[in-house]
């Protein structure tokens, strides 16, 4: 069942931060014209211009291999049973029906996988991908970030009273700041004020700024002032996210990649390394944004997560932290649902999340009909977001009512 989609101005704004590539030429234009571009971009802690400029051109899902990064190291890969099964014919879409195939090529869809009661019931990729092919999860990669916190919470590392300044003393303030939490930051309330709405004729702040920057801890550092009282009220704030991965790292003595590897990547059998992109060469993860894998390693992890946290005999993630992740915060992000670096998108039933990333990039969890569906794709910014959950959600319904077997 599906409803009307919700007005723009009520839709998700997180990805209202305007990752247009036209945000990226104009970097690179106004750094040429104040000459020197290469001394310009080293004192403004940017990449240099040739990075800047091929951003420019090449597709959102090939991000990943412009920046630095540290590998997201596999292990042994945990094979998925096969049990192919049928797309819809035909899908909603913005008040009609269309074709499964029209819907996957007109969204600029890269890779679609579908799992069903654990098992691979649908892949398919456009031309020039496949089942290794690393893509950028953008801010997929928060719900990531959300799991590892939910383990080091288990290990008794951080729990989510914790303020900020206790975890990081560096970073006390003397102000409101200072009273932001573990939790406020996980649910998107601390108000930390860093916009995710770019000036387009000014693209060197905001969450622009904090995505090309090569200096991550100092960005944060020089960014510790709120705009409303913490804990009052929702506002997507990626530089929470990258507060919480530099809490992670102090808290464990362990980079992000690697806390990513020994605590998810292993556990749920990845069947290749990944990648986090850094702000410079062995440097700090881009906790709100760059986790560079596969499709079906996506899916995996959005299994274990169907699964109660469980792979197998082992709880991967605590069972609390998913019932966490599962029951939505009492303050909405901007309009939809949200817990713990996940969204609950409107139009179902509440028991559905998902990881969703900006350029349409999607880890689908339906425990209802217990299916998995990843969408990686080089679509808009934050583009048809409610209507493509209208059609997961309708992919889920077909497959739950197919007789099993």
């Amino acid at each position: 069942m599906t409803e009307t989609p919700l007005p723009v101005d009520q839709r998700p704004r997180r990805t209202r931060r305007r990752w247009l590539r036209a945000l990226v030429a104009v970097a690179v234009v106004l750094v040429l014209l104040v000459g020197g571009a290469f001394v310009a971009t080293a004192v403004m802690k940017l990449p240099p211009p040739q990075t800047l400029a091929r951003l420019e051109f090449a597709p959102p899902s090939t991000w990943g291999d412009y920046f630095p990064y540290r590998t997201i190291e596999a292990g042994e890969p945990r094979p998925l049973e096969s049990a192919p099964a049928s797309m819809p014919e035909t899908v909603p879409w913005k008040g009609e029906q269309i074709p499964f195939d029209e819907f996957l090529t007109s969204t600029s869809t890269n890779s679609f996988v579908v799992l069903q009661d654990g098992k691979l019931a649908y892949e398919w990729y456009a031309d020039g991908y496949d089942d290794s092919t690393l893509q950028s999860s953008f801010s997929m990669a928060k719900s990531l970030v959300s799991l590892l916190v939910g383990q080091a919470i288990a290990r008794g590392e951080l729990s989510e009273d914790d303020r900020v300044v206790d975890l990081l003393p560096d970073y006390e303030t003397g102000t409101a700041y200072d009273q932001v939490t573990v939790r406020e930051l996980l649910d998107m309330t601390a108000g930390i004020d860093v916009s995710e709405v770019y000036n387009e004729y000014w693209p060197f702040t905001g969450t622009s700024r904090m995505f090309l920057t090569t200096d991550l801890p100092g960005f944060v550092k020089d960014n510790r002032s709120v705009d409303y009282e913490p804990g009052t009220k929702g506002v997507y704030r990626s530089v929470e996210t990258e507060t919480l991965g530099l809490i992670l790292a102090e808290v464990t003595g362990q980079n992000l990649s690697d806390l990513l590897s020994e605590g998810i990547w292993k556990p749920v059998g990845a069947e290749s390394p990944a990648r986090w992109s850094l702000d410079q060469e062995d440097g700090t993860e881009k906790a709100f944004a760059s986790v560079n894998a596969t499709a079906r390693d996506f899916a995996r992890v959005g299994q274990m997560v169907l699964d109660d946290g469980r792979v197998g005999d082992q709880q991967v993630v605590p069972r609390s932290w998913i019932t966490r992740i599962e029951t939505p915060a009492p303050l909405e992000v901007d309009g939809w649902p949200y817990s713990a670096q996940w969204w609950h998108p409107p139009g179902g039933d509440g028991a559905d999340l998902s990881m969703l990333g900006v350029y349409g990039q999607y880890t689908y969890v339906n425990p209802e009909t217990g299916t998995v569906i990843v969408k990686l794709s080089d679509y808009g910014t934050d583009q048809d977001e409610q209507e493509t959950y209208d059609v997961l959600r309708s992919v889920a319904d077909h497959l739950a009512a197919q007789p099993a077997g």
